[in-house]
């Protein structure tokens, strides 16, 4: 039979220096273990099962004697139950290990998949617009919560605000935020459907669907006969901005075309602009015909970095000072909105076959668009086209007199 060892005082046990195993009695097995530095903690030894283990039961004084023993107790009783306390901690270790793993936020997750798409992204603006919406419309209804926790009554709430008065940004917020969730239920912190999912799910909520409540609105554009006067106004504005816009008319491209714009893109001798593809929405090379006006504004333009219309520090031109030339004119028209000017003018002024002035705006839809684009991109048709446009521009061409309008060249080839 096992010698039973003497139970000690409190005052015994905190007077134990020596290193090694010192029995404290009260409990059989219940040990103060000395390090030889001095630091002091409880084990518990003891058969479970056939295996002899020596479990810790925390240091001392942390864990007081009467502590000590309790806890000793308590794990003879776990034993004698048939529970082995090691492999029980263990077990419940690695369930908390999981649970934390799933205690991630949206907000967490949301930064995550931002840094994802920042890599796909051309430009660091669709990035921060990316950031953007989340911060502005879907943080403050979901960001402090636990991914696992968001349900479709959360993402309704988000989308109710601007869902009928900003149904197109309010689209993209849900699609961001369902990707999102993907990424949960991918890496396994949350299960279960996306509560952000239109089909099946949200489209069986309060919210009507997005093409009844969504109205489209076109870029503001200038009415083609008010195009000489805007012009005179444009040509007399000063700054960047002004000069930027002036080269988004002549050319009829897209703002951010002519913001990205570089002066190695344009061949003075062959007078033409070559858009590399990156940069175009149709991924496409795009060559356009520059106008004598055009080549002139580009030749008075002074040469501050690689841009041909700088902004801040060398850099491109935003698009916040290319918008702002038109109302400072007087008139609320967007500088995409001239793109629909110059198309309207063309097709109400002009004879032009319908192809020659799509492929000058760079929309290459229709199949007989696409066979004069493969051809040759009928540049020549186009600069025809483009010098009519200057002319219009500059008051040398249609005259407009009430409901009368008189064509000018480019008669149909």
């Amino acid at each position: 039979m096992p010698k039973k060892a003497k139970e000690l005082s409190a005052t015994e046990v905190r007077n134990l220096s020596k290193p090694g195993l010192h029995a404290v009695g009260g409990t059989a097995g219940l040990l103060l273990q000395v390090s030889a530095a001095g630091a002091r903690s409880w084990i518990l030894r003891t058969m479970v099962g056939a295996k002899r283990r020596d479990i810790g039961l925390g240091g001392f004084p942390d864990v007081p004697l009467k502590a000590a023993r309790e806890k000793a107790r308590e794990i003879k009783e776990q034993i004698q139950q048939g529970v082995d306390p090691v492999l029980q901690r263990k077990a419940n270790r690695s369930a908390l290990i999981r649970e934390q793993s799933k205690a991630v936020t949206f907000a967490d997750l949301a930064q995550v998949y931002t840094q994802r798409k920042s890599k796909e992204f051309k430009t660091a603006k669709q990035t921060q617009k990316l950031a953007g919406h989340l911060e502005r419309y879907a943080l403050p209804y979901l960001g402090k919560m636990l991914v696992s926790d968001i349900e479709m009554a959360h993402v309704v709430a988000m989308l109710e605000p601007i869902w009928e008065t900003k149904t197109e940004t309010a689209t993209r917020v849900r699609l961001s935020v369902e990707k999102i969730l993907d990424i949960a239920i991918a890496d396994k912190k949350r299960s279960g459907n996306n509560p952000a999912k239109w089909k099946g799910v949200l489209e069986h909520s309060s919210l009507p669907a997005p093409g009844k409540v969504s109205k489209v609105t076109h870029h503001a554009a200038l009415a083609v006969d008010d195009m000489p006067t805007f012009w005179a106004k444009l040509q007399k504005a000063r700054g960047m901005g002004a000069r930027t816009l002036q080269f988004i008319i002549l050319t009829a491209c897209r703002s951010g075309e002519a913001r990205g714009a570089t002066w190695d893109e344009i061949d003075f001798t062959k007078k033409t602009w070559t858009v590399p593809a990156e940069r175009m929405k149709g991924k496409k090379v795009h060559v356009v015909p520059l106008t004598a006006d055009a080549i002139n504004l580009l030749e008075q333009t002074p040469r501050l970095g690689k841009y041909l219309f700088t902004g801040g520090r060398g850099g491109q031109i935003s698009d916040v000072m290319v918008s702002k030339v038109p109302k400072a004119l007087g008139h609320n028209v967007t500088a995409h909105g001239f793109r629909s000017t110059f198309k309207d003018w063309a097709r109400l002024h002009t004879a032009y076959p319908d192809e020659v002035s799509e492929l000058a705006i760079a929309h290459v839809n229709s199949d007989k668009t696409r066979a004069a684009y493969a051809r040759d991109g009928l540049l020549n048709k186009r600069r025809l086209l483009m010098n009519d446009w200057a002319d219009y521009c500059n008051g040398k061409g249609a005259k407009v007199s009430g409901d009368n309008v008189v064509s000018i060249g480019g008669a149909s080839q």
